[in-house]
């Protein structure tokens, strides 16, 4: 199962009225230390606080009235679930989240000020995708995948359509990987409309299964990581989504959480825009120079602002 550029342009039109078309910021003090000129696609102002209002509501979109009516149910650590949450609030239909318990508050607070019913879940001791299924089973409604599904993938692809009409001139993409739901469609997209460009995916030190499954040639499972950038902890890359990000991008990078901390802060400090932990890897790599020292422009998806105050104090 894959995507083409078709596809996440009819995903885009699905999708215009729910979705954000999210601007493009620069930073000369983060160029500077930087040693590149990065822009910034800013997902972290998107509907919902992150770009993941794109592929669930594509989804939500794409499925028959008689499924529609049923509701829906998925399971996320938190961006996830506010994004099906506000899709099934825009079409008046149910939606059932399963949560982890050790979910940021404020991701958790945000699905249920949607309107969704949240499942809690321990994240080391029970299956969450598992106990999904099963509510969907007993309920009828329609299980929303997070990443591994073309519906989500392309409509996640459409950050990188606006991206490149709004900086086309670019040497370099990148977006964090966690699931590989929008680096499957961005790259996609990248390929297609410019093939050239080269794709970085970055992951966290922690949490590289993704690295490791690029080395091996398979996908990798590796035990539930611990990591700051909770949405980025899928330990095991997509199966629909691993085969597009193995044709696609050029290499993963990885960034320490050291790293992940000092870019959020860098990047609400001076550049007065809030950015959770798992939406600022792909900057950090570029902050601390993982970069092929070639690259001279490149773009950066910011993908998420969902950060709990607690944590960022």
């Amino acid at each position: 199962m894959s995507i083409s550029l078709d596809d996440v342009g009819r995903a885009a039109g699905r999708i215009r009225d729910i979705a954000e078309r999210t601007p493009i910021m620069t930073s000369h003090l983060f160029d500077e230390r930087a040693r590149v000129q990065a822009f910034f696609k800013c997902e972290n102002l998107q509907r919902g606080g992150a770009f993941k209002i794109r592929g669930a509501s594509n989804f939500a979109w794409s499925l028959a009235p008689g499924d529609l009516r049923r509701g829906l149910v998925a399971c996320s650590s938190g961006n996830h679930a506010q994004a099906v949450a506000i899709a099934a609030k825009a079409l008046g239909i149910a939606a059932t989240i399963v949560m982890p318990e050790d979910a940021p508050r404020c991701k958790l607070q945000a699905t249920c000020d949607y309107g969704a019913h949240v499942v809690m879940f321990h994240r080391e001791r029970d299956d969450r995708d598992a106990i999904a299924r099963q509510i969907a089973e007993e309920t009828g409604a329609t299980f929303v995948p997070p990443y591994d599904h073309p519906w989500t993938i392309a409509g996640q692809g459409t950050v990188a359509i606006e991206l490149l009409r709004q900086s086309p001139d670019l040497d370099a993409f990148m977006t964090p990987i966690g699931g590989g739901g929008l680096m499957a469609g961005c790259s996609t997209v990248v390929k297609a409309l410019r093939p050239a460009m080269r794709i970085f995916g970055v992951e966290p030190a922690g949490a590289n299964d993704t690295w490791l499954s690029l080395r091996a040639g398979e996908r990798v499972p590796i035990v539930p990581p611990t990591t700051a950038a909770d949405g980025l902890r899928a330990p095991i890359p997509g199966a629909i989504t691993f085969p597009i990000v193995q044709r696609n991008v050029d290499a993963i990078l990885l960034v320490s959480e050291a790293e992940i901390r000092e870019t959020v802060l860098f990047l609400l400090t001076r550049m007065k825009i809030l950015v959770e932990p798992s939406g600022a890897v792909a900057a950090a790599a570029v902050l601390f120079h993982k970069l092929p020292p070639d690259v001279g422009r490149v773009g950066i998806v910011l993908t998420g602002g969902n950060l709990d105050l607690n944590y960022l104090a």
